[in-house]
């Protein structure tokens, strides 16, 4: 556990990466900026004002650190503009976008635009709206990409676990999307196979989850969701032909060779799966909270993909470490782009 925890920071460390965090009015932030910054894990801009960090955290030494306050910086006139022309079609006027720029988000998502930092983390005292949707308006969505979607990177607790074998798997979405379509899904199951990879470093086993496997459960007459999954299925097998990915699944027989062996004996996924797409956020939310409470996961994220640039939602119960291995995340996203 504390081992896939260090290489993520480490794996962080060494590809240099300049990271926005945009609350500097937090203590557990200016903290974690601070830590960072001394551990080498990214270089860290700050967004906040230099007398209130004196005064939310007096004993928190930020050398290395830069700060910026978006009221002073003479950069918010030039992020102002770069706002007025992704938004002026949806009403935005340079006066709107001088006065929208000076919010401390929006200008680390400026900030992230613009290419003067690799990766923008938020959201330990902002609502996951407040700190998304500058994200959604000027960041947008990567290329042939429709959906932001979310995973958790759900680390085995000490001593491991039996069907675990790689230490770690990923489950999404758990956060974002409540009842994403078929084509939403193998979408998820796509961006969630490369985060396993970048992040996770494990080889994806994507596992398409249902209350059925392979056909044996019909909702037909209810919410359809069986079917909805094996569409998934296909549409992810087309877009991606060479992943390693199969269902419908019960959970079960995406986990348990024996269970594999008789629910879906054909299947060169079920029984080994370390990536697991979720049919709704009920089910998502409900499963990853299970694992981590009684199987004793760590539960990383949620990890925000599908964005153009890197960008991350924190809890706001976060704690400090919480902001730490999201900075890293957000780096080693950076350092995968193409």
């Amino acid at each position: 556990m504390a081992s896939m925890l260090e290489r993520i920071k480490k794996n962080a460390a060494a590809v240099g990466k300049k990271i926005v965090l945009c609350e500097g009015e937090d203590r557990r932030v200016i903290e974690a900026a601070a830590q960072i910054t001394r551990e080498g894990i990214a270089e860290i801009v700050l967004v906040g004002n230099a007398d209130e960090c004196a005064k939310v955290a007096p004993d928190v030494d930020l050398t290395g650190v830069t700060l910026i306050d978006p009221l002073t910086s003479d950069k918010t006139e030039y992020y102002a503009n770069i706002l007025y022309e992704a938004r002026k079609n949806k009403g935005m006027t340079p006066e709107l976008a001088r006065e929208a720029a000076k919010d401390r988000t929006m200008f680390g998502a400026l900030m992230l635009k613009a290419g003067d930092v690799d990766g923008y983390v938020s959201g330990a005292c902002h609502s996951t709206a407040n700190t998304l949707r500058p994200g959604l308006q000027v960041i947008k969505t990567a290329p042939d990409t429709n959906i932001v979607s979310s995973c958790f990177i759900m680390i085995a607790p000490e001593g491991g676990n039996q069907y675990c074998k790689d230490g770690v798997f990923v489950f999404a979405d758990c956060a974002l999307n409540i009842c994403p379509t078929a084509e939403q899904l193998a979408e998820i199951a796509v961006t969630s196979a490369n985060t396993a990879k970048t992040i996770a470093g494990i080889e994806p086993r994507v596992a398409m989850l249902s209350f059925s496997t392979k056909g044996s459960g019909n909702d037909a007459k209810f919410t359809n969701t069986v079917a909805k999954m094996q569409k998934a299925t296909e549409l992810a097998k087309e877009m991606a032909p060479d992943l390693k990915l199969d269902g419908e699944f019960q959970f079960d027989a995406a986990l348990v060779p024996k269970v594999a062996a008789i629910k879906a004996p054909g299947s060169d996924i079920a029984g080994s799966a370390n990536v697991f797409i979720f049919p709704d956020i009920n089910a998502g939310n409900i499963g990853y909270k299970i694992a981590e409470r009684l199987g004793g996961f760590i539960a990383v994220g949620p990890i925000c993909q599908g964005f153009a640039k890197p960008l991350n939602d924190l809890s706001r119960g976060c704690c400090t470490e919480d902001i730490v291995l999201a900075v890293a995340v957000t780096a080693l996203q950076a350092g995968s782009s193409k």
